[in-house]
């Protein structure tokens, strides 16, 4: 007869796990571009209301300007929930959070290439274009893969 690791009358206690510290920096990073980007969406509607009042040429048509404010402030809510909901190992916040840093990161790669073209490359552009790719790496990598898999048991020697 084999023995059961159940035993009746016997609650299982899950074993806490804990997030990798290269997972966790990515949330913090996740969580300074949610907030960097609702701030952008809000920069894009007041510099259009201030031109506007000023009589100059508008960034963009104002309909424009609040579909990108809008996209901005939901793609940055949709951040926030990923950051919120990654205890949890689920398996499709890790696939939202590879999207979403697709999105930050070529973003920000295409930013740097603008301000190499204009001769005035930004070296703090740079930096982030290159935080936001190792970022990327990180989700799309082993300690992402095995921390959201729930099938899996948890990563022991990938703590960061």
């Amino acid at each position: 007869m084999q023995s059961s690791p159940y035993q009746p009358g016997q609650a299982v206690v899950p074993e806490k796990v804990r997030m990798p510290g290269v997972l966790i920096f990515v949330l913090v990073i996740v969580t300074a571009h949610a907030v960097g980007t609702v701030f952008g969406g809000w920069a894009i509607i007041e510099e259009n209301q201030s031109k506007q009042e000023h009589g100059q040429e508008l960034l963009m048509p104002m309909g424009m300007a609040w579909f990108v404010a809008l996209f901005c402030w939901g793609l940055a809510a949709l951040m926030v929930v990923c950051v919120v909901l990654a205890r949890g190992r689920r398996p499709w916040v890790r696939v939202v959070l590879i999207v979403c840093l697709s999105f930050v990161a070529f973003g920000t790669v295409l930013g740097f290439l603008g301000s190499l073209a204009s001769g005035a490359p930004s070296l703090a552009v740079f930096v982030i274009a290159g935080i936001d790719v190792a970022a990327l790496w990180m989700v799309c990598g082993e300690a992402g893969r095995h921390y959201f898999s729930v099938r899996g048991p948890a990563p022991t020697s990938l703590q960061g």
